[in-house]
């Protein structure tokens, strides 16, 4: 499924001349390389970052150190910086934001299977919250499809939340 929603993807950004970053945690990459095996991925991929040690979800990815230390890595505020932070710093018409806890355990009272999607576009910043089964492959593998999924329909619907990009 994701090769075929990969190919939806990289068709609906190149028909409207816009590009993708990603700042990615427990996918380490995952979301770029899977549109990078979309020919033609060049056009609408500008890059990603992978902020998969918490103090560089901050250093790189511009998530608020304050919030780190509040609310922890794996949380929907730092999936939302994570996205306008690979947005903004990649210099990206759309940024997704992934992080999340894979497993084999939980991590910090959280559970194996949680994800925080943030996906930030023109016109503001949605996050989702996923609930995924399996072992760690599983749930990198269901993150990645989701976000495919979430950025397609918001690109190809324009369905933008209203209000200004929040920092």
């Amino acid at each position: 499924m994701a090769a075929h929603s990969a190919d939806r993807l990289v068709a609906a950004l190149a028909e409207r001349g816009q590009t993708v970053a990603s700042a990615e945690s427990l996918t380490a990459g995952l979301f770029a390389a899977t549109i990078a095996d979309v020919p033609g991925a060049s056009a609408v991929l500008r890059g990603g970052l992978i902020v998969y040690a918490t103090d560089l979800k901050a250093s790189l990815a511009g998530v608020p150190s304050g919030d780190l230390e509040r609310n922890g890595p794996v949380h929907p505020d730092t999936a939302r910086a994570l996205a306008d932070g690979a947005r903004s710093r990649c210099g990206a018409d759309w940024g997704v934001g992934l992080t999340g806890v894979a497993g084999p355990t939980e991590q910090d009272g959280v559970p194996v299977g949680t994800v925080h999607l943030g996906i930030s576009g023109p016109s503001g910043t949605t996050v989702t919250t996923l609930a995924l089964d399996g072992d760690r492959a599983a749930v990198r593998r269901g993150a990645v499809d989701a976000a495919v999924r979430e950025l397609t329909e918001r690109v190809c619907a324009n369905r933008e939340p209203s209000g200004p990009l929040r920092r």
